[in-house]
This record gives C-alpha cells, sequence and structure tokens, in this order.
C-alpha cells in the first residue's frame, strides 16, 4: 500500500501543479447550482442587456441539470426536485427567449412544479426576486422596516446585530420593499399560470405573518428612540444606499456576492438609477467576472473561492513534503500575501481593538475577511514566518486578528464576534438562523485549534485554547458526532473538533473522542468509505447518503489517524476507498460537501476532491511510516 499511497500523492500533486495560474492562485469553481444561472438571465434581460453568446450557453447549462422528471434540484438525493431551483430555471429559460412554454422539457417542468405546490412554495429570496420583476405581489407588511439602519447598538435588536451576509442581502431588500419596486420589459413572460391557489395577496406571504407584533415592536422602538417624522425615513434610505454604496469592491461587486450584487443594482434602480448608471454597469460587469466553466458550460459563480482555494492547496502540498521554497508554493504565498487585508470592515463594530489582519474568501475581496480562511492562510505561510521579515508581519497582524475574533462563548464563527442574538431566529424572515447570525461552530472552533495546536508554540494551557475546548466538549451531540455548519455537515464538524482538540493535547482516551470515533466507526459503510446527504443540516441529524464521497471518507479518515497511533483495519479500509476511487467520476464526485443555508444553499468545491485526499494521505504516511518500512 506505500507504494500506491506515494503514487496517488505524486498523482494529486502534479495534477495541482499543472492547474496553478499566472498569479499563484488556484482558481477551482465555486459550484452552487443553477440559480446564480438563472438569475443573471433575468437581470441581463431585465436590463435588456442583450448578451445573447452568454445567455444562450447558461441556457444550455441550466437545461444539461434538468432531471427526467422535469425538475431541477440542489443535491442528487433531494428526491422529486426542489419547486424554488425549477421555478428559477423555468423562469430564466422563458425570459431568455431561447425556450418556449410548450417545449416538451418546459411543459414537464411547469407539471413539476404545480404538483410541489406551486410558486408560492419557494423560498423567500426567490419570492422576492420574483416580486421586484412583476412575476409576485409584495407583501402589504415587511418583518423589519427600513428604519432599524438607524437605531444605536444599545437597542435590544438593531442593523448591527444582523450577521454581514444578512446586512448584504436585507439592505438593499429595505429599499425595494419599501416602495415595493417592480420592473417589467416587453420580453417578461407570464408566471402566473404557476399559482396553486388563488388567495389574498397575503397569503402568498405567509412566513412574513407570524407575528405582526414583531413589527410593532420594532417600529415602537424606533419611534422611541429617534421618532417617525417623514425625514427620518428618509434618512433611512439614504443610509441603507449608503452602505452598500461604500462596500462596493474594485470589481463593482457588493462585497463580492453575487445575490446581495443583483439585488443592490434593483435598489439602485428603485432610487431613480438609471440602467445605464456606471454603478450599476460596473456592477453587471463585475458579476460577469465571476464566470467559469464546468463540463463545457459557463457557471456563474456566487463567488470566487480563490484566497480559500489557493490556501488550502499550499498548506497541503507542503504537506505532501513540497518545500516552501519551491516555485510553485512560493507563487501561491506572495499570492495570499497580497491578499491579507488592511481595511476595516463591519468585524471592526463588534471587535473595535484590533487592527485589520485577516484574509476573505475571494480574490477581490477586501473588507469582509473571516477565521475560516484566516487560519487556512496561518497554515499556507507559516514556514516563512522565521525566515521573511514580511511574512512575519504577516503572521503578526493574522494572528492578532485571530485572538481577537473569538467569542465571548469560547467558540469561534465566521466572520464576526459575538452575532448570534436568539431572538434574531424567530424573526419571521425564512432562513433566518443562517441569514440572520454568525454563531460559534464547531467547524471553525475546532479547525482554530488545530491551528494553534500545530502552528503555534502557544502553551495548551493558554486560555483561548482552554475555553475552545471546553466549547466544543459543551457542543457535542449525543451521538459523539459535532454539527459542522459551513460542511455537509456532521462528518465535517467532528473532523474539525477531533482533530482540533488532539491537536492542543486532548488524549485520544478522553471519552468525547472516543464517543466521536466509536461514531465516526458506525457510519463507515462496507466499501470502507463514508457518505453524507445534504438533508442532515435540513434534519439537524445525520442522513447517510446511502454510498461514499472521497472528500466525506478523507474527513473522516483525518479524524481517526489523528487519534489512532497505528492502522486499524477501519483506516485501512478508508485507504483503499480513496485509492480506488480518486479518479472515478460518478454523481458522488460532484455532490455538494459545503453549505451556505440549510434547505436553499450547496457548494460542490472542485478543489476538494484534490485537496482532502492528498492531505489525508499525506498524515497517514507521516504517521504510519513504521508499518510499512
Amino acid at each position: 500500500m506505500k507504494f500506491s499511497i506515494q503514487n496517488e500523492i505524486n498523482r494529486i500533486v502534479n495534477q495541482l501543479k499543472k492547474e496553478q495560474s499566472p498569479d499563484g492562485s488556484w482558481r477551482y469553481p465555486f459550484e452552487t447550482g443553477v440559480a446564480t444561472d438563472a438569475y443573471m438571465i433575468i437581470l441581463l434581460r431585465t436590463l435588456e442587456i442583450n448578451d445573447e453568446d452568454l445567455i444562450k450557453a447558461l441556457v444550455e447549462r441550466i437545461e444539461s441539470k434538468q432531471q427526467g422528471n422535469g425538475a431541477w434540484k440542489l443535491f442528487d438525493d433531494e428526491g422529486e426536485g426542489n419547486v424554488t431551483a425549477t421555478v428559477e430555471a423555468y423562469y430564466a429559460l422563458l425570459y431568455s427567449g431561447y425556450r418556449k412554454k410548450n417545449d416538451k422539457n418546459m411543459q414537464a417542468a411547469k407539471r413539476r412544479i404545480l404538483e410541489m405546490g406551486g410558486i408560492e412554495n419557494v423560498h423567500m429570496f426567490a419570492k422576492f426576486m420574483l416580486s421586484l420583476t412583476g412575476q409576485y405581489p409584495w407583501p402589504k407588511f415587511f418583518p423589519i422596516p427600513v428604519e432599524i439602519v438607524l437605531l444605536p447598538p444599545s437597542f435590544p435588536i438593531n442593523f448591527w446585530d444582523f450577521s454581514v451576509s444578512g446586512r448584504a442581502n436585507l439592505t438593499p431588500i429595505f429599499i425595494l420593499a419599501d416602495n415595493k419596486y417592480r420592473i417589467k420589459t416587453r420580453r417578461s413572460p407570464d408566471l402566473s399560470d404557476l399559482f396553486v391557489s388563488r388567495c389574498e395577496e397575503d397569503d402568498y406571504w405567509r412566513w412574513l405573518q407570524m407575528d405582526r407584533s414583531f413589527l410593532s415592536y420594532m417600529k415602537q422602538g424606533i419611534k422611541s428612540f429617534i421618532g417617525l417624522p417623514e425625514y427620518i425615513h428618509t434618512t433611512a434610505i439614504h443610509h441603507a444606499k449608503q452602505y452598500m454604496l461604500s462596500r462596493i469592491e474594485s470589481d463593482g461587486t457588493f462585497y463580492s456576492y453575487f445575490s446581495s450584487t443583483f439585488l443592490m443594482i434593483f435598489a439602485l434602480l428603485s432610487l431613480g438609477y438609471p440602467k445605464s448608471h456606471p454603478i450599476i454597469i460596473k456592477a453587471i460587469n463585475g458579476l460577469k467576472s465571476f464566470v467559469c466553466q464546468i463540463n463545457g458550460y459557463p457557471h456563474i459563480q456566487y463567488t470566487t473561492a480563490n484566497v480559500w482555494n489557493t490556501s488550502l492547496v499550499s498548506y497541503a502540498l507542503q504537506e505532501a513534503g513540497m518545500s516552501s521554497t519551491d516555485p510553485v508554493v512560493e507563487k501561491a504565498n506572495l499570492y495570499l500575501f497580497s491578499r491579507q487585508h488592511y481595511q476595516y470592515g463591519d468585524w471592526a463594530i463588534h471587535n473595535p481593538y484590533s487592527l485589520p489582519g485577516g484574509w476573505g474568501f475571494s480574490n477581490i475581496n477586501t473588507i469582509n475577511p473571516d477565521v475560516d480562511d484566516t487560519t487556512a492562510s496561518l497554515r499556507a505561510i507559516h514556514k516563512l514566518v522565521m525566515k521573511e521579515p514580511l511574512f512575519r508581519q504577516a503572521w503578526d497582524r493574522g494572528i492578532n486578528w485571530l485572538f481577537s475574533m473569538q467569542n465571548d462563548d469560547g467558540g469561534y464563527g465566521a466572520f464576526e464576534k459575538n452575532v448570534n442574538k436568539r431572538i434574531l431566529h424567530h424573526i419571521p424572515i425564512q432562513g433566518a438562523e443562517f441569514l440572520l447570525t454568525d454563531p460559534s461552530t464547531a467547524d471553525l472552533t475546532g479547525r482554530t485549534l488545530e491551528f494553534f495546536g500545530n502552528f503555534t508554540n502557544l502553551s495548551k494551557q493558554h486560555l483561548a485554547i482552554q475555553r475552545g475546548v471546553e466549547w466544543l466538549l459543551n457542543h457535542q451531540e449525543k451521538n459523539g458526532s459535532w454539527y459542522g455548519r459551513w460542511g455537509i455537515c456532521y462528518i465535517y464538524g467532528t473532523w474539525a473538533a477531533v482533530t482540533g482538540m488532539i491537536s492542543v493535547g486532548i488524549s485520544p482516551k478522553h471519552p468525547a473522542i472516543q464517543k466521536a470515533v466509536k461514531w465516526l466507526l458506525n457510519i463507515q459503510n462496507n466499501d470502507g468509505g463514508w457518505g453524507e446527504s445534504c438533508k442532515s443540516d435540513i434534519a439537524k441529524a445525520y442522513v447517510p447518503l446511502g454510498a461514499s464521497t472521497l472528500i466525506h471518507t478523507a474527513w473522516a479518515l483525518d479524524a481517526l489517524i489523528a487519534v489512532f497511533d497505528e492502522p486499524i483495519p477501519e483506516i485501512q479500509a478508508g485507504v483503499q476507498f480513496i485509492l480506488q476511487s480518486a479518479e472515478r467520476k460518478d454523481w458522488t464526485t460532484s455532490y455538494p460537501t459545503g453549505q451556505g443555508m440549510a434547505g436553499g444553499f450547496y457548494i460542490h468545491y472542485h478543489s476538494y476532491q484534490y485537496i482532502f485526499p492528498l492531505l489525508t494521505l499525506s498524515h497517514y504516511q507521516k504517521k504510519y511510516e513504521i508499518f510499512h518500512v
């Protein structure tokens, strides 16, 4: 097996070396289904930008993802289809002008939409898109008035209590919902035949009407603090607009996210900006720059993942034995050095005493760093710290920022500090738990501990480490697993928690570790691998996929390798699965292993098929080399 492992390590390393971009980064796709492709068509048609080559190509990609029953899915085992994805795809295909309602595939899609409850059952954000493009009625009431942007941080619920993703997406919606903006063109299709019921307008937004008292509470709070004369309302609109404009990145996108940029464009239109305004044109071109090629089709990424890919690949190559002075690693680390943040972002609202120093996710992100990318980038550059003064400065800035981001509960969230008010889960906004809060999570806490334990000289008794371990011990599931917020799901969280705790000195014999190991061994598949369904994050419980994936197997194996001093048979079986499946191409290869919002947003990271098997095999080889001499 020794030579097979080395051969596979060599194969992956050579593949990664070939696919490095000239700037030193890796630009593997950040694939998220067809929603962004559909919204791009809808945006271009609404603005009457007739980029026919792009529209035709996106139509072909969307159509290539349609299931035999007419539906579209977010993941393979989703059942009979996803109503939101199907409506979005159907709408975009019609709006493109290249597909008609009487086409066979379109008729099949319509049937499935009606069978799944009709257009009324789509996700909240799809309803907003449909409303602002004239296909769906706006609600009479919106649960959060725009004046919330003026409330001081001392108010029990205020604008800065929302997570940065919540602020980015809701701010343009505040403006759009305030004036119930709608825009149609001569090419707009008629989707009225997708409604199953003919209820009153408010009934279409049942989820918004759960608690009118919340709206009253917000308005009373605003009135008591700042009053409600008309000029206050006008000031709030102005502040919301300025919030967006002041967070536009160099490529013209708002926070480098597709959804927030899409909504910002419509919000600016609703405020009187012409379609040809330079800000709008630049934003559209920024979204176009998100295009990548997948299997011969263009895909509009939700964002780019260049920093994330590059930091993980650089670290994995070095774990596989490549020197930090190798030109490939050197170029990668110089790229990462150039992407460290120097500007303050929203994170400073809750963390005002730290200097900037983190890393963000995308290629052009300059103000929205996150804990995950920061630890990943620091891992990548750690061997240069004692040799290169500039990298030492980058390291110190990154470490200081990372320390400052630990939540008061001892865990780590993604983008901000202490942004986890439980009351926000009860705001009648669909997906509020994922959209509006940024809590401590097992995956981020575990990986931060792993970084502290393996890449710094911190004492294992350091308070930051002790508090992180305590958070993990307090949040282990009864079955021994941990829930991973940004991946799928319990295998992901358990891998991060186990490797993190062991790296900071927790004994493999600790009851929590043993409980996790027992769970991992119990869910191993007969073929030696592991696999978890995206349904786990919807069910809030582990749901087996019924098949093994390369990435889930790598995560589970890496956790077990960290625990066992000798390669037990289950580890050997897992390694064999990786070696036998390395170049396999089937539905498990593209199965999403990342998530953004339960039930609505799943990610297939194209880089993961190389990164995590390479890391796991390298860790196996290093730890168990004595058993293969």
